[in-house]
């Protein structure tokens, strides 16, 4: 599914809702649960409280990932990849059943 189709599905759900104003919507809360889950990474040390959960649908986490030796595939030559931290998501028992 695409932003625009998502923007078209919000407003078909909320009869009299503009394009205009669903995609503010849907813009508003992407960037309110993105600023979120990089603040919480951010301000806290400890991972497991760096998350963002919506009850019947999932779990958004912040995951370490550890520094590991990796491969230039154009050179053939072993680099080294540093550690990092990326999103992962987690989905709710009911979202699991619902497919």
């Amino acid at each position: 599914m695409t932003k625009a189709e998502l923007i078209d599905l919000v407003c078909k759900e909320n009869e009299g809702l503009s394009k205009k104003a669903g995609a503010a919507i849907v813009d508003s809360v992407f960037s309110v649960m993105a600023n979120s889950i990089s603040s919480l990474s951010k301000d806290n040390g400890d991972l497991k409280q760096a998350k963002l959960s919506y009850p019947g649908f999932g779990t958004f986490l912040v995951r370490e990932r550890k520094a590991r030796i990796g491969r230039d595939p154009r050179t053939n030559q072993e680099i080294q990849i540093p550690a990092s931290r990326t999103v992962g998501f987690r989905p709710a028992k009911a979202l699991k059943e619902s497919l």
